[in-house]
């Protein structure tokens, strides 16, 4: 059992090596112009893909060579190799392709170590901003290298992050289901960091991501207090199965709501404010 110590100096370097590529990302995004190559999924490639993936690639055989390494850029290992690894890095160089070409900067770069078929590690770097996200078990959550939990009690209405790039008909029955609530759309594996820190209190993606898209940010929610469930309320699972596209899932902040059932969260969400609502009535009662 490797110690909770050695576990922060690996979350330390994992950091480092993330800000690396993050880098590498920005002196392409800061230049003239910029190649995009359509993949075979019709989603786009640019050379800072590339240019991430080569940093990491490197930097992350340095910190343990012993890993095999899973990333958006390789995911041409069949799952007859993949199925044995119990533990190996899983990392997508460049979250956020689409806003990367957008400039608008919600873009960032996720390396998760998974272990036995669950993040044990994440960290989430944005290069734009300079902010890092980083979560170990161990260890917890952190933003800067300062602690963040989940928000709890949720807020009423809740706060709910979706999907710049990618709405989807099922996400907008699911909030009709929520009722009221405030909703932000942004780009990448933000969304679930958004959830880790309490600025917002559940994420819905009801349409296609792949493992490496959210690994990093799962653990990072996990270990902040929140969960990261399937649609139908089981822990989302990485290295299980041939392909590598999650379920539909849910990020979720206070684990007291049942955010799966959205018509069930908005009793419990109204349950909740009508005892707030009382408690404070009572308070300035006694103040008088």
């Amino acid at each position: 059992m490797r110690s909770d110590r050695y576990i922060y100096s690996l979350l330390l370097d994992v950091v480092e090596a993330a800000k690396e590529a993050g880098k590498a990302i920005l002196e392409i995004y800061h230049g003239d112009e910029y190649q995009v190559r359509i993949k075979a999924d019709d989603s786009p490639l640019t050379r800072a893909d590339l240019a991430a993936h080569e940093t990491l690639t490197e930097l992350l055989d340095l910190i343990d060579p012993d890993l095999p390494l899973l990333s958006e850029e390789s995911a041409h290992i069949p799952f007859a190799e993949r199925s044995q690894w119990k533990r190996y890095w899983l990392v997508d160089p460049l979250d956020g392709t689409k806003e990367f070409i957008k400039r608008n900067g919600e873009f960032t770069v996720n390396i998760a170590i998974i272990d036995n078929n669950q993040p044990m590690l994440g960290v989430v770097h944005v290069p734009v901003t300079g902010e890092t996200y980083a979560a170990a078990r161990g260890v917890g959550a952190l933003k800067d290298g300062e602690p963040i939990r989940v928000r709890r009690p949720a807020c009423a209405p809740p706060v709910v992050v979706g999907s710049r790039s990618h709405a989807s008909e099922a996400v907008t029955e699911y909030l009709q289901k929520l009722g009221p609530h405030e909703l932000t759309a942004m780009g990448s594996s933000l969304k679930l960091c958004k959830v880790a820190e309490g600025l917002a209190d559940v994420y819905p993606r009801l349409g296609l991501t792949s493992e490496w898209d959210t690994a990093a940010a799962h653990c990072v929610v996990e270990q902040a207090g929140g969960q990261v469930l399937t649609a139908e309320g089981q822990p989302l699972r990485y290295g299980h199965k041939d392909s590598l596209l999650n379920p539909h899932f849910l990020a979720c902040g206070d684990p007291r709501i049942d955010w799966t059932a959205p018509e069930k969260a908005r009793q419990q969400l109204a349950e909740n404010a009508r005892k707030k609502t009382e408690k404070e009535a009572a308070e300035q009662a006694t103040e008088r």
